[in-house]
Order: structure tokens, then C-alpha cells, then sequence
């Protein structure tokens, strides 16, 4: 069996794609292995090989297969979401050596490609002056507040990935990822070490309980809504793209605005009868548009969105009534 090793599967995104990869590889010559740091039964009981690995400890890199490695895939990263107190050594290492030490596990073991996610803050230089963000934009870095330094660290690893494909010949795809929706039981994350609600959540549970939700700022800005299922869709057919690997923005390459986003949360969680009162507020803070330009994913990996923005809302509540990864991530 060839070996697809998913680093970070412990984690939101992680867990959704091994799920994704594991049903769709399903009777192939592929197996998955996945990797997280979190002391789980979670994936054997579910007949999923599991393998406990620190990318912090060079050690516990000996308790990976080493033979048919067909691909790497890297979600394993500090978050600012996750850091109460800035550390900068932290983010060293966890993002930069234990990253470094994820390709050298693929290179040593002759993996064919490697899978990175990097946030789009990559293209903070081009917020606010370019509503289309592209692919093909070089980065832009900004140099302040909390995701500074976090993707100072991260972007150490998509420079380092063209050397070992320049190098070695591996085959590296980097993921752009604009904030990814799903449902997971969090409904905070720090923001400069302080805790605060995560926005849609927030108002999905007062959409939920048939509450009055309050519109900030323009009601025509938009965002890309990407739903975490179109992303694990994207990334299945990077693993398997007969091309050399590329940077893609991932994204549905639709805008959705304001208006549409809390309509689409009132229409599929306010009881019946019982609909939420929004109440728009032009002078609240609001966000900047942007859409992702998916043009290229769509010609090298064969991608395309499959979530509208409703059909994301509608599966996000069924994923939500499930729990099916609730287990794997109490605290």
C-alpha cells in the first residue's frame, strides 16, 4: 500500500480531511496514516492507522513508516487562535523546526509530494487594495499585530518546500487558506491573548435561539465563504494532480456578502416561526472584501466548489448535531 502520512490530524482541518481521505481512498491502493501529538484512540477505534508524533521531538519521527511513502501532508502549526501569551520561540518551534522536520521525513523517505496549508495573510499587503486576490500575487507580508510573526514562521516553509523541490524534486503544493468554516466545538479563539467570540459562530447560536442579530458596517461587503469540505476536496486532488505541485488560494471564487451571510444563518437556524430581527448598524466595525481567484486550481487540480454558501450552513448544522469529532477534540 502506498502512504499518504497526515501530520496535524488531530487538529479542525486535519481531522476533516483524513475523515475525507479515508472515505475516498476507500478499495485503492492508498492507506492513510495519521499523525497528532494528542494521547487519542480516536482513530483506531475507527480502524485508521494513528501514529503519536511531537513534531517538536526528533525521536518521535522513528515511530512513522518509512516505506511507500507516496505523500506528506502538513497541517501540524501554533495558531495565534491558540496562543494566550506571544512566544516567539513557540512558534519556532513548532512551525519552523518541527515543519523542517516534517519534509525531512518526506525527503528521507522519497515521498513524491508534500501538502502545506499557509494562511492568507501571506497577501496582507494586498487587503483593501485588491478585491480579487490571486495566486499568482507574490507575498505580502505585514509586518504587525498578533499573525505577524506566526506567518513569518510559516512562510520559512513554503520557501524552504521550493528548495526541496529545486533540490530534491519533491513536489510541493501550498494552500492559501482564508479563514476555513466548519463545525467544531470551539467558540473562542485569542485575538492579541485575549479571548473573543468567534463571529459566526456567535451568530449562528443567535440565529439558533431566535435572537436579535446585529449587522456591522457595509452590508454589501463580501467574503469568500470557504467551507471545509470544498477545502478537503481541493487538497484530495492535489495528492493525486499530475502536475508539480503549485501555491493555490483556496476558496469557492464567489462573494457572499454581508447581507447574504447572516439571511443565510437566520433562514437555516431560527426556529420556525420564530425568525431572528436583524438590525443593521452601518457604523460598527466592519471587514474588508476579498474572493479568491480559483482559476488555477480548477485547470491543474480539476477542482470545484460543491458547497453553496446555504449547502455549507445546511451540512455545518447536520455536522454539528452529529458531533462526529467531538471525542477527538475535548479538552
Amino acid at each position: 500500500m502506498k502512504m499518504i502520512v497526515i501530520f496535524g490530524a488531530t487538529g479542525n482541518v486535519g481531522a476533516y480531511f483524513t475523515d475525507y481521505c479515508v472515505e475516498h481512498l476507500k478499495g485503492t491502493e492508498y492507506d492513510v496514516i495519521a499523525v497528532g501529538r494528542k494521547d487519542t484512540s480516536f482513530f483506531t477505534d475507527r480502524e485508521i492507522k494513528y501514529c503519536r508524533v511531537d513534531i517538536k521531538n526528533a525521536d518521535d519521527f522513528a515511530k512513522l513508516p518509512t516505506d511507500d511513502v507516496y505523500a506528506v501532508v502538513n497541517f501540524a502549526g501554533l495558531l495565534p487562535a491558540y496562543l494566550k501569551d506571544y512566544d516567539p520561540y513557540a512558534y519556532i518551534d513548532t512551525n519552523i523546526t518541527g515543519g523542517v522536520r516534517v519534509l525531512e521525513y518526506a525527503r528521507q523517505n522519497k515521498a513524491d509530494r508534500f501538502l502545506y496549508t499557509q494562511s492568507w495573510s501571506e497577501q496582507g499587503g494586498y487587503w483593501g487594495k485588491s478585491e480579487v486576490l490571486s495566486p499568482k500575487m507574490p507575498k505580502s507580508l505585514i509586518y504587525t499585530g498578533d499573525h505577524a510573526f506566526y506567518v513569518i514562521t510559516k512562510s520559512m516553509i513554503t520557501d524552504t518546500m521550493e528548495y526541496y523541490k529545486q533540490e530534491y524534486g519533491l513536489k510541493n503544493f501550498v494552500f492559501r487558506l482564508p479563514n476555513v468554516y466548519l463545525y467544531s466545538p470551539e467558540k473562542t479563539y485569542y485575538v492579541d491573548g485575549i479571548a473573543r467570540p468567534i463571529g459566526y459562530r456567535y451568530m449562528i447560536d443567535k440565529a439558533t435561539k431566535g435572537e436579535k442579530i446585529e449587522m456591522w458596517g457595509n452590508p454589501d461587503a463580501f467574503k469568500d465563504i470557504l467551507y471545509v469540505k470544498d477545502l478537503c476536496q481541493m487538497m484530495f486532488k492535489a495528492l493525486f494532480a499530475d502536475v508539480d505541485g503549485g501555491t493555490y488560494n483556496a476558496g469557492t471564487g464567489v462573494k457572499t456578502t454581508l447581507r447574504e451571510q447572516i439571511e443565510g444563518m437566520v433562514k437555516v437556524f431560527s426556529p420556525k416561526g420564530h425568525p431572528s430581527q436583524i438590525v443593521s448598524k452601518p457604523d460598527g466595525a466592519g471587514f474588508t472584501s476579498f474572493v479568491m481567484d480559483i482559476d488555477n486550481a480548477r485547470a491543474e487540480l480539476g477542482y470545484e466548489p460543491q458547497y453553496s454558501y446555504i449547502d455549507y450552513l445546511e451540512d455545518y448544522k447536520k455536522e454539528e448535531e452529529l458531533g462526529r469529532f467531538n471525542e477527538l477534540w475535548k479538552r
